[in-house]
């Protein structure tokens, strides 16, 4: 058995325990209910002793759409049993929290689960992206807060230097913010020397990054990033499961082609659920999803409800039938890694 079998079977246990909770005569979760409606099922976020649904709103999309498709995006989410919602101050700029502060938080607060992002390079800019980002929101205080988007061991180090870790710290420590965490999905060195450097403290309880069928064939965050992950008991967000819609034979943004493809991977090598299941099939906590509109946030928990775990042999040939996509920086465009 090679070393890509073993690591899918080793992550393939690790998921099965993030499921809560599970009924004595089936394998589905049960389902649970909040006053809006039937909850998509819940997973373990890391060790936090928070439960969050298994598809999360990417704030990016909420914030270049259009106001009303937001709006949308946000209500059938909700009514699909969605509950984690993400953003990030530079989303829009500043629109994706602006809208979540108007249509999400005044009603549904008590349900969600709310995170934003800070890409502050210095501490003063950290403080301020949190005061904005709370007022935004209409909200008091942030489930998570995660630095946002490292590139590279460089660029941890500067941030670190520069006390961006020290506020997060501040952050949690007044209770701003419940939980904190970081992002990235340039290079998995800049992941690697973020947990290294707070190896001692365990400081961060969560971390977002690419999770999908064609990063694991090249600098591959699921393999280097999500075997520590688990093992220090975080909770991984997966994001860039459909690689910003590069699976796809076109994406489309405000009316302006900006990808076309004659050899989509979806569906002309894996099929949409597929590639989904694959991520869900890992031990992530949630998949964030961009939707820029109410039909692909629907599209997306209809999914989410018909999901069935793969076995590691068949998640193994899904690898193989995109792996020679892997490399030539196309479909995988936002890693940039240096030669």
């Amino acid at each position: 058995m090679d070393n890509r079998r073993v690591f899918l079977k080793q992550m393939a246990g690790l998921t099965g325990a993030m499921l809560l909770p599970v009924m004595a005569d089936s394998a589905k979760p049960k389902p649970e209910y909040d006053r809006v409606g039937e909850l998509l099922p819940l997973r373990k976020l890391g060790n936090t002793g928070k439960k969050v649904t298994m598809l999360g709103v990417g704030g990016y999309h909420i914030g270049w759409t259009s106001e009303r498709d937001a709006q949308e995006v946000m209500e059938v989410a909700l009514e699909g049993g969605v509950r984690f919602f993400d953003s990030a101050e530079s989303y829009g700029p500043h629109t994706s929290e602006i809208r979540m502060g108007k249509y999400l938080t005044p009603q549904y607060r008590d349900l969600i689960f709310l995170m934003t992002k800070t890409q502050a390079f210095d501490a003063k800019t950290a403080r301020q992206h949190l005061e904005d980002s709370l007022r935004r929101l209409n909200t008091d205080y942030l489930d998570l807060w995660q630095v946002h988007s490292l590139y590279t061991p460089e660029d941890v180090d500067t941030r670190a230097q520069q006390g961006v870790l020290d506020v997060m710290r501040e952050a949690k420590a007044s209770g701003k913010v419940r939980h904190i965490g970081f992002t990235g999905h340039q290079d998995p060195a800049a992941h690697l020397r973020i947990l290294e450097i707070t190896k001692d403290e365990n400081l961060f309880e969560t971390v977002q990054m690419p999770v999908n069928v064609v990063d694991m064939s090249y600098h591959s965050f699921t393999r280097q990033i999500m075997p520590i992950a688990t093992q220090r008991k975080m909770g991984i967000l997966a994001m860039k499961t459909l690689a910003d819609g590069r699976f796809f034979a076109s994406k489309v943004v405000n009316d302006r082609e900006v990808w076309t493809s004659t050899d989509p991977v979806v569906p002309g090598r894996v099929y949409l659920h597929e590639a989904l299941f694959f991520a869900w099939s890992l031990p992530v906590s949630t998949l964030i999803t961009g939707a820029e509109n109410a039909r692909l946030m629907r599209e997306k928990i209809q999914i989410a409800r018909q999901f069935t775990a793969l076995k590691a042999k068949d998640r193994d040939k899904l690898i193989d039938k995109v792996a020679d996509l892997a490399s030539d920086g196309k479909v995988e465009y936002y890693k940039k890694i240096e030669a």
